[in-house]
């Protein structure tokens, strides 16, 4: 490695897997393209309205795609205006039913969720895969350890990476032997174990993009837990080009975890990172609380800036010294205020809470001043 190229900070890099792009919509997805966050609704997508606005709270949340079911012809007869409607590419989720891909496709999805084993035979696949040449539309290959093909379960005996892979190979073929190749592939399971296995193996056997994610892995703690070590263990590998974390929660909390597993390892910046103490009996103000109105009140901040909240001076100013904004708790209910890294002023507890969130606010008006300047 030549020094211009040379990381300073070699512990923190990350090699991404190499792997060819595809266009979701407008988004790109794999190749050296951001890796993107997912989710997926939970209204009945035949009510149009209801499912528009879960996406204007999901597009709040940061999402860059999202998915929704479309299980029966009043979804895909919905689906026009949905797509109409949001502002960012729509993935329409088909199982076994031929004909919603196509109408899917001809409502304006930017993508296509399928299984091409299970729409039917030879001839509904063409059919389906046309439409979605036709229509500009991606496909996403969906394995999912919960629904391997039997098959593959009497050749195996239970769900296991080898089975897993060996679907999705199935599955590729049949698109590439129709001369597509506008997809992205899953292997999925609620297994942690059994996801970040298959996903590595199918990792070093193709080069197309790949979609990641923890299936059923349970609600918002429990799940993030579970999705954080899966996903995070394959994205520091290297692997993976879009994410979609599966909570038992409202969707924009899946896309908020998405990101913070991203930035936690430096692979997409949004928002305010912020470093924040368990607290103890040192602390000069309830840093727990104070912490969750800060994060409540900062949601709307999109600019990548750091806010350090720690209760006392034992690590305090150490961390704000590699933070944009930092609060270390003192004494008397005067708390001192780092900018750049240097102690610059005192608030008082009644006022701190507004305070920072103003000083957040500034500081990111500042950066996409400097932002808008530099282009």
């Amino acid at each position: 490695m030549t020094a211009e190229n040379s990381s300073l900070r070699p512990w923190r890099d990350i090699e991404r897997r190499k792997s060819r792009q595809i266009m979701v919509g407008d988004v790109p997805v794999g190749g050296d393209a951001p890796i993107t966050v997912q989710t997926m609704t939970n209204t009945l997508t035949s009510d149009a309205k209801a499912t528009i606005d879960q996406i204007r709270r999901c597009e709040e949340a940061g999402v860059d795609i999202i998915r929704v079911s479309c299980p029966d012809v009043e979804s895909t007869a919905a689906l026009k205006q949905i797509v109409r409607a949001s502002n960012v590419p729509i993935v329409a989720d088909i199982h076994f039913h031929y004909k919603r891909g196509i109408e899917a496709a001809e409502a304006g999805a930017a993508c296509l969720r399928i299984n091409p084993g299970n729409i039917g035979s030879s001839a509904r696949v063409r059919e389906v895969i046309d439409a979605a040449k036709s229509n500009g539309c991606a496909i996403r290959i969906g394995v999912n350890a919960g629904s391997l093909e039997k098959d593959l379960l009497e050749k195996y005996g239970e769900p296991c990476p080898e089975a897993l892979v060996e679907s999705a190979l199935d599955h590729i073929k049949i698109l590439q032997d129709h001369d597509f190749h506008e997809f992205k592939v899953a292997v999925k399971a609620s297994d942690v174990f059994l996801a970040v296995a298959a996903y590595s193996q199918l990792a070093d056997a193709v080069d197309c993009p790949l979609h990641l994610g923890i299936t059923e892995a349970g609600g918002l703690i429990g799940g993030t837990v579970k999705s954080s070590i899966g996903m995070g263990n394959l994205l520091w590998a290297g692997i993976g080009d879009t994410i979609r974390v599966s909570l038992s929660a409202e969707p924009e909390e899946e896309v908020r975890v998405g990101y913070e597993m991203l930035k936690a390892l430096g692979l997409r910046t949004r928002g305010v990172r912020v470093v924040s103490c368990p607290s103890c009996a040192r602390q000069g103000f309830d840093v727990i609380r104070t912490v969750q109105k800060l994060e409540e009140r900062l949601q709307h901040i999109r600019t990548p800036l750091s806010l350090s909240v720690l209760g006392c001076v034992v690590n305090g100013p150490g961390e704000a010294r590699e933070t944009d904004i930092g609060i270390t708790g003192g004494g008397k209910g005067k708390h001192m205020v780092y900018l750049s890294g240097v102690t610059d002023h005192h608030v008082a507890d009644a006022d701190m809470v507004d305070h920072i969130v103003k000083l957040v606010e500034a500081k990111a008006a500042e950066i996409e001043a400097g932002l808008s300047e530099a282009a």
